[in-house]
Order: structure tokens, then C-alpha cells, then sequence
């Protein structure tokens, strides 16, 4: 199935808390698909869930969006000729078309009151039968209205579906979807607070706004009978229904959700919202790639190329109707991948959030010699502080007897070596790496050592860390008198750790 008419995409999440990473990649497939076509990418707010609206959310949302490069040609924040595109905004045309389908026989209106429907559903489990509303309300008679509505009973409208036979709907990615239509509810349209559900909103605002593909989460897939059955009710054409494999959890057992936060197979928690891979610092280009990857396929084996490159071949013959599980090593991957094609001088303005979050303070000239040291070593932006943060860290952590000792050196024997090594490079003129370097090998040959056997005692002294960027371009960094000052200071706590 496809559609005849211009292509209009549009993505609608419900403002009740923070993107869902699978929220993402259902608004990526759609802006690609509406960029591919040269067509329109609308943002909806489904705000009619009142009792879990969020205030914030709506803010973080299009932050969500915006910092994914995910662009909208209408909007909240953006007027065009189909709006308003907050639901909450649109209740009058709900309440419209829900009253036309009662007077058009498609609906009814249902008074049962709570008590009662608990009661129903009660009798229904007690005879075995499946749960669900017992459609009592179905038929009632002129009197039997007109005495609820004297009794001034709050009222919802259920849609009228069929009750037997199949429906057989099409979906442009899995083809012919077959129902029992003996299974399906007569499910709620307009609540009694005026507020309709899902189901009635989302079918007349895709109508009004002439949406041509509806691109959703395959989740939704048992709720489309109702949606095509309010379609052929209002005798309006349908859109082309699209549903997209849902991402489960790297185990490939069940989706990933919030509320049971996934691990991968070192047993780390894997993020779910898309402000936490923000915080986590994963950039925008490698997320959209990464997304993009899941369940639609570039073509040629690439698994590297840009959202320009995505647009021109996406269409819906590359997605991959299965579900897929979530390749966290994978994204890291691409990440580390993105941050090394990055020019050093980006890269380095990246690299002061993570460092200012710690408390650090940097300048931009240490930013960007720092940049290119640490650039092909890290796979996400906050790993400079692990890989680098010894640059600003005060006071100063000297490196623990351990690590002297996985070289083979006693407290005595490395605070020795390291007294020599500050005494040649006391000695170096210019404080440049490759001067630091030509005196630590010309100490190294004089002491009969291997090179390796002084440059990593030394850099334990220097950084604290087993693993750094390059040595002598990080103790060009830190400076002369810094670094001449961590080795006395490494080199004074060994030798008292020896004499105690």
C-alpha cells in the first residue's frame, strides 16, 4: 500500500517524560522518508493523556529532537496552514466528528458507571470469558438514553466494530494484516471529560493535516483495526500505515524500557532516553547513523555514511520488518568513528562540557592541543575525563605503589628513577615533546634500560594513570614546572613509603 497523495510525515509523541531512544528512531525514519520524497515532516503533541502530562516534557522533547538535526516544517513552535498541533488545542473538532459518528450510526454513546463496568468484568471472569467491555450499552433504546441522560450520568462514546467476520488491512511494509473482527472491543473514542483517546485524535488530525504516510512502532499494529474502521467509518482515505520493527534489548528477549534499564554484556547500563545519551556524550551524527542502522539497510554492506547520503536512498523497501536487538558496542563504535573524522579544533569545544561538569576549568588553547591527543583513543566525549583529566585535576593524584610494582620496581628503585628522570629534564632547554622525549631515551640508553622500562614509570609519575595520551605531549601541556613538580611529589611519597 502506498499513498496517492504528496508525502506528509509526522511524528506524535505524548509530552509524559523524555524521548525514548526507539522515539527517535521512529521520528528519524520519518523525517528521512519525508526529506527522501520531498515532502513535509510535521511535529504533533498528543497531550490528551492528562493525567500523565509532564510540563517539562514538551521543552525536552524538541530539545531531543533539534540536538538529533531532526527539523520540522510545522509545528507548536511552528506555524502552517494545518495547526493548532497540540492535541489539547483541538478538543472542539474532536467532540465534532465523535458527535457525527453517533448521529451516523458508527458510535454510541456508553453510561455505565464505574461500578458497573467493574461489576461486568467480574461476571466476565466468572464465566470465562476473555476480559474486555461486554458491549451493554450497545443498544440501547430512546428511553433508556433519554433516562441515563436524565440521571445525569457522565458518558463516553465507544466505537461500534464489527462483530464477526476478519478484516483484512493493508500495510506497506508487511502487506495484507488479517484480524478476527470477533476478538476486537468497541474501545473508547471521547472520554467523559471531553478528551478523546488516541484512536479518535490521531485518525482526525491526520486527516485534517492531509498526513499521508502514518509511520509508527509495529506496537501499535493490533490497534489498527480500530483506526481503519474509524477510517472507513468517516469515509474518509486513509493514510499509508507503516509499522516499524520495534528495537528490543540487546539480549533480543522483550523492548527496551525506563523502567527495566537494559545492560549489555559487560553488565553496564545501557541508556534508554535520548537526554541520557546526550548526557553521556555520544554525538548527533553517530546516534542518526546508529538508528538509521537499525532496521533499515543503507545498502552495499555500509554501515558509515551521513544523514545527506541516508535521504537520498531511503525508501521503505530497505526496512527490515523484523525486530532488532540494541548493539550498544556497535554505537560506541560509531561514535569513536565520528570523533576521529571530527577536525581537532571542534572537537576540542565538545570537550569542555564533560570537563566543566567535573568541576574543571580549561582554557581554549589547552582544549586544543588536548583535542587531537585525546582524539584517537576515546569512543564518547565524557571519556576525556578518564583518558585526560589528570591535565586539570587539583590537587594532584600521585599514582599508587601498584603501579610502579606491575614494572617490576620497589618503591626505592622507582623514586631513584624517577629522581634521574627529573634531573635530565631539569636540564632540557626547550620544553618540547621532542626535547623531552631525545633526553628520557638518551637516559634510558645511559641506564641500560629499555625505553618502555623508563616511559612508564615515568608516566604513572606524570599523569597518575597507566594509560594516557602520548607522554611527552601531555608533559608539554602540563608544563615545566608542573611536571618537574609531580615527579619530585611521586618520587617523595615512594621513597617514604619505603622507610615506613
Amino acid at each position: 500500500m502506498s499513498s496517492s497523495k504528496p508525502v506528509r510525515t509526522r511524528f506524535a509523541p505524548s509530552p509524559t517524560g523524555s524521548l525514548h531512544i526507539g522515539g527517535l528512531r521512529t521520528a528519524l525514519f520519518n523525517w528521512l522518508y519525508a526529506r527522501h520524497s520531498g515532502g513535509q515532516f510535521i511535529l504533533r503533541i498528543e497531550d490528551t493523556d492528562q493525567k500523565r502530562y509532564d510540563p517539562d516534557a514538551l521543552r525536552i522533547l524538541m530539545e531531543s529532537l533539534t540536538w538529533a538535526g531532526l527539523d520540522w516544517d510545522e509545528g507548536p513552535d511552528k506555524d502552517g496552514p494545518y495547526g493548532p498541533y497540540v492535541q489539547s488545542e483541538r478538543l472542539a473538532l474532536y467532540q465534532e466528528w465523535a458527535d457525527w459518528l453517533v448521529t451516523n450510526g458508527h458510535a454510541y454513546r456508553s453510561y455505565e458507571t464505574p461500578a458497573e463496568l467493574e461489576a461486568s468484568r467480574k461476571a466476565r471472569e466468572a464465566q470465562g470469558l476473555p476480559p474486555g467491555y461486554d458491549r451493554g450499552h450497545r443498544e440501547l433504546t430512546a428511553a433508556q438514553i433519554a433516562a441515563y441522560e436524565a440521571e445525569g450520568r457522565p458518558t463516553v462514546v465507544r466505537l461500534k466494530m464489527p462483530l464477526t467476520g476478519e478484516m483484512h488491512l493493508p500495510d506497506a511494509l508487511r502487506g495484507t494484516v488479517t484480524f478476527d473482527a470477533g476478538q476486537l472491543q468497541d474501545t473508547v473514542l471521547l472520554k467523559s471529560d471531553g478528551f478523546p483517546t488516541y484512536h479518535l485524535a490521531h485518525v482526525i488530525d491526520d486527516h485534517f493535516m492531509e498526513i499521508s504516510y502514518v509511520m509508527r512502532a509495529v506496537e501499535w499494529l493490533p490497534s489498527f483495526p480500530i483506526h481503519w474502521q474509524l477510517w472507513q467509518s468517516f469515509g474518509w482515505e486513509a493514510p499509508a500505515y507503516v509499522h516499524l520493527p520495534v528495537m528490543l534489548n540487546p539480549n533480543g528477549k522483550g523492548k527496551m524500557s525506563k523502567r527495566n534499564p537494559p545492560r549489555d554484556a559487560h553488565g553496564r547500563l545501557i541508556p534508554v532516553l535520548v537526554h541520557d545519551y546526550i548526557a553521556a556524550g555520544y554525538l548527533p551524527e553517530a546516534v542518526d547513523n546508529f538508528l538509521a542502522n537499525i532496521g533499515w539497510n543503507f545498502g552495499g554492506d555500509r554501515e558509515v555514511f551521513s544523514m545527506a547520503e541516508a535521504i537520498e536512498r531511503f525508501d521503505l523497501t530497505r526496512i527490515n520488518e523484523a525486530n532488532s536487538a540494541f548493539p550498544p558496542d556497535k554505537l560506541d563504535w560509531l561514535n569513536g568513528v565520528y570523533l576521529r573524522e571530527m577536525p581537532a579544533d571542534e572537537l576540542a569545544l565538545k570537550l569542555r562540557a564533560p570537563i566543566e561538569r567535573e568541576g574543571w576549568t580549561a582554557s581554549d588553547e589547552e582544549l586544543r592541543q588536548i583535542a587531537p591527543l585525546v582524539q584517537p583513543r576515546i569512543k564518547t566525549l565524557n571519556d576525556v575525563v578518564e583518558m585526560a583529566g589528570f591535565f586539570f585535576r587539583e590537587p594532584f593524584i600521585p599514582a599508587g605503589d601498584e603501579q610502579f610494582a606491575a614494572k617490576g620496581l620497589t618503591p626505592a628503585q622507582a623514586a631513584a628513577l624517577l629522581d634521574k628522570a627529573r634531573a635530565a629534564l631539569e636540564a632540557v632547554p626547550g620544553w618540547t615533546h621532542e626535547a623531552l622525549e631525545a633526553a628520557m631515551r638518551e637516559l634510558a640508553e645511559a641506564e641500560g634500560l629499555k625505553v618502555k622500562d623508563l616511559f612508564n614509570p615515568l608516566r604513572s609519575a606524570v599523569t597518575g594513570q597507566l594509560v594516557s595520551p602520548p607522554l611527552f605531549e601531555s608533559m608539554a601541556i602540563i608544563g615545566r614546572q608542573a611536571s618537574l613538580a609531580r615527579l619530585a611529589a611521586t618520587s617523595a611519597r615512594l621513597a617514604g613509603n619505603e622507610a615506613s
